[in-house]
């Protein structure tokens, strides 16, 4: 079964408005109609399943894109979002909902900025982001956090919507947490969550953005190379399914050997050639970087809402993907197939 696109037709679309398109609005129609459908569907599969068929992350954001390309959507489909924001039924067993509540908030806040919600609907809108703002607030670590690094922009941005950002010290926090780890953004995706905090804008921007106004004043950079890691490093790889179907608890427990400063995604390349045991793992190519879809031939299903994920043991998220993580020699990774 082929899965709705919404999260990555939403994403395009947004980079598409903010990028300042030919006036010729052919070519967008026709990507909005194609949004409209898959968050259709995204919705019939929650009217259903209670949940959408991709996540809320990707509902909130079709839902976001729509309205700041100025787009009605039906009220059934907001009120099935409003619903999960309400009963708390946004995040991932056993992690942080930050991301997604934010995206969601970001599109209540930008229906009811753009009026494209009744007085009733709006106003109930407006309850919801107040509250989700509060759940912000309280979900900040220690460390400044809203959640986690990559949430934290997130965050940011709706609190920079709401315009609440300079009476919140919280969101003061962020900030200077975010600014003492800008090099963990290594992706275009991420990258473009970041930007407008740190420059205190936030999607809901690019709505009203002037086109005609914007300088072109792209230029090209070289970046500069990364320094050269000499040596290899050690790391303990470790496979769980705790599911009841799999055929044993610990899969695979192995000594690799890898190049010292590699990514996850190169330790998991040089298990493949470290056998025996043999292991196998597949990746997805996502807007937010490679995807660990199959690892040993067991494969994470969207309609399962099962997923691998990454810790280190015990139990600690490592809140990075593949491509992006930087295990340290003696390190121990888990790759547990879960549910959300």
């Amino acid at each position: 079964t082929e899965w709705p696109e919404t999260g990555r037709l939403a994403l395009y679309l947004l980079g598409l408005r903010a990028t300042c398109p030919p006036p010729d609005p052919s070519p967008q129609r026709s990507l909005v109609t194609w949004l409209k459908y898959y968050l259709e569907e995204d919705w019939a599969g929650s009217r259903k399943h209670g949940h959408p068929l991709t996540s809320y992350y990707q509902y909130s954001l079709g839902i976001l894109a729509l309205c700041v390309h100025r787009k009605r959507v039906r009220e059934e489909v907001i009120r099935r979002l409003l619903a999960a924001e309400h009963h708390s039924r946004l995040g991932h067993t056993g992690s942080s909902a930050v991301d997604t509540e934010a995206v969601a908030v970001l599109a209540f806040t930008c229906l009811e900025r753009e009026r494209l919600v009744g007085t009733r609907l709006a106003a109930e809108l407006r309850v919801a982001t107040h509250r989700a703002r509060r759940r912000m607030v309280e979900a900040q670590g220690p460390d400044g956090f809203f959640g986690n690094v990559y949430s934290t922009p997130w965050a940011m941005q709706v609190f920079i919507a709401t315009d609440t950002c300079q009476a919140e010290p919280a969101y003061g926090r962020a900030m200077a947490a975010l600014l003492e780890n800008l090099d963990t953004f290594t992706t275009a995706a991420t990258m473009a969550q970041a930007l407008p905090a740190l420059h205190g804008r936030s999607y809901l921007d690019i709505a009203s953005m002037r086109c005609q106004e914007e300088p072109d004043t792209l230029t090209p950079i070289s970046a500069e190379p990364l320094p050269e890691m000499l040596g290899n490093m050690t790391v303990r790889l470790v496979v769980e399914c705790p599911q009841s179907w799999c055929p044993q608890h610990q899969l695979y427990n192995q000594l690799v050997s890898a190049p010292a400063g590699a990514s996850l995604l190169d330790v998991l390349r040089a298990a493949t050639t470290q056998g025996p045991p043999n292991f196998t793992f597949v990746t997805q190519d996502t807007p937010q970087g490679p995807f660990l879809s199959r690892v040993l031939g067991l494969e994470a299903q969207q309609q399962q809402r099962s997923y691998w994920q990454l810790l280190t043991p015990p139990d600690t998220s490592l809140q990075m993907g593949v491509a992006d993580y930087r295990p340290e020699d003696g390190q121990t990774l888990i790759l547990r197939l879960s549910e959300w």
